[in-house]
């Protein structure tokens, strides 16, 4: 067994010492097919169920204390929170399957660009709404913790099953 073994070592060495040309490394697998909308809605469908329930739970748990105003503009902050979440979603599929690689600043341009956008809105609302408005940011908010927290425990159950320990 071990002439074996001494056999087969002279080979690896000689396999690893031979380059190999670039066209036989193994390309990085990317998505197949265009990034579109429908795509991006059947990716998420879970964020979508979770950004339903929040926003049915904010009229069953509020409404039913006679703040209706309150439970709408919670409902409409999800909503928003939905919307960035689903259109930052669709931005990273565009990027990876168009294989492009954005530089640092077109990254920060774009999601200063949409934080902008999606603070202007909901801060309007909010004084549109005032003072029940103030739903319109914490809705937001929840929505934007609870999606970190369901993205978080993904990213750790995929780095638990990928650790050969």
């Amino acid at each position: 067994m071990t002439e074996q073994r001494l056999e087969q070592e002279p080979q690896q060495d000689q396999d690893l010492a031979q380059p190999q040309a670039a066209s036989d490394a193994p390309a990085p697998a990317l998505p197949q097919g265009r990034a579109t909308v429908g795509r991006v809605l059947r990716d998420q469908r879970k964020t979508i169920a979770v950004a339903l329930c929040l926003a049915v739970a904010s009229y069953w748990i509020i409404g039913q204390l006679g703040e209706w105003r309150l439970a709408g503009a919670l409902a409409i902050g999800v909503a928003l929170g939905l919307l960035n979440h689903l259109a930052t979603e669709f931005w990273l599929l565009r990027i990876i399957t168009n294989g492009s690689n954005p530089s640092r600043g077109q990254m920060i341009r774009s999601t200063i660009s949409r934080l902008a956008l999606l603070s202007v809105v909901a801060v309007g609302a909010a004084v549109l709404m005032w003072p029940d408005g103030i739903g319109v940011l914490l809705g937001l908010a929840v929505f934007r913790l609870i999606a970190l927290m369901m993205t978080s425990l993904t990213l750790l159950k995929e780095l638990k099953s990928d650790d050969p320990a």
